[in-house]
């Protein structure tokens, strides 16, 4: 019996003539991966997002307007039979160097985060997975203690809530995590209510607990993970535990990525500086024990995903340029040496599609 082929998308930054979204497929049995061929047309592909539907995948164009090259978002159309990917459209997402974006749970809504315009961007989506023009714009003021990295804000990332009710979107540049009111039906950002982050932490990312009361955010700019009771009722945060990705802190180091394994028993968390993958186990109530730090296998691991079936970890190495398949081990070890790696230029970004 052949073994099962998963299929990844990885992003990376590329000039919009060169190939910047690649395709692979996964062997489930021996985590080898096989190049699957690449799309271009898209400048700075740095983050993907699969549309809840599986057939529509949205991509940031990590540009800024002082370049001639506003920040945007492509639409783009996935063929799993040809292992293709068809342009749809683009759409300005708002404000300069946008590199996250999310989709609400019916998949109507895209909402990017503007790193270099400190706002966040909603934008509509059709069934045939056209953007329309910006619909709303939450423009981030203020700033926090670092001298470089906080002088003004810079949204990172964003998630919405099961039910769709609330935006929360994770600033960097002002130890912020504001939380919308999303207007499904009329296309609107009301701000609600903000949570302050440790001051000089830099949240990036961000993680649901799959009960929908715990969220996990990772701090770029103090190595840490902040966990955060989220109450569905009333779309509110409250910090209960923040702990360090690192077991010794050997030089420079910047939290990138996280990620639940799928019986929420386990947190991954990528290291930048260190190339490396924390491991948390999670407790019943959610918190979390540090268990192992390993090698990430490369360099800068600014972006990972794990496999449908949890056996393997899968890390976008930027600065080296490939991605890198690692096994997940039950045993205290967590995770073996890299199986598999494939050449991504810049590569930035990998999901499962």
């Amino acid at each position: 019996m052949a073994s099962e082929q998963v299929l990844l998308l990885a992003g990376s930054y590329a000039a919009a003539d060169q190939p910047g979204i690649y395709l692979f497929a996964l062997t489930s049995a021996t985590g080898e991966l096989t190049p699957l061929g690449a799309c271009a047309g898209v400048t700075n592909p740095s983050f993907l997002a699969l549309h809840p539907g599986g057939d529509l995948v949205l991509a940031t164009s990590e540009t800024g307007a002082g370049d001639g090259n506003p920040g945007g978002v492509t639409s783009l159309r996935l063929d799993r039979a040809s292992h293709s990917l068809t342009i749809l459209g683009w759409q300005r997402s708002g404000g300069d160097w946008p590199c996250h974006v999310t989709l609400d749970p019916r998949g109507t809504w895209a909402i990017v985060a503007n790193y270099g315009g400190g706002s966040v961007g909603l934008l509509p989506l059709t069934a045939e997975g056209v953007l329309g023009p910006l619909r709303d714009v939450a423009q981030h003021e203020g700033r926090s203690v670092d001298p470089e990295r906080q002088q003004h804000p810079h949204p990172h990332a964003s998630t919405v809530s099961a039910d769709g009710r609330f935006v929360i979107a994770s600033d960097l540049g002002i130890d912020q995590l504001r939380i919308y009111t999303l207007d499904t039906p009329h296309g609107g950002l009301t701000p609600h209510t903000h949570t302050l982050a440790r001051r000089g932490a830099g949240p990036r990312h961000l993680c649901w607990h799959p009960n929908g009361r715990v969220l996990y955010v990772a701090n770029e700019l103090d190595n840490t993970i902040a966990v955060y009771g989220y109450d569905p009722g009333k779309g509110t945060l409250v910090e209960r535990q923040i702990i360090s990705t690192l077991l010794v802190k050997t030089g420079a180091n910047q939290v990138a990525d996280l990620h639940l394994d799928k019986q929420a028993s386990r947190l991954y968390v990528s290291n930048r500086g260190d190339n490396s993958i924390a491991i948390f186990t999670v407790e019943r109530d959610g918190s979390l024990q540090l268990a192992t730090v390993k090698p990430c296998g490369g360099n800068w691991p600014r972006n990972f995903t794990l496999s449908p079936d949890g056996n393997f970890l899968i890390v976008a190495n930027q600065y080296s340029s490939e991605l890198v398949v690692l096994p997940v081990r039950e045993d205290d070890e967590a995770l073996g040496e890299p199986l598999a790696r494939a050449k991504v230029p810049q590569v930035a970004c990998v999901i499962v599609a």
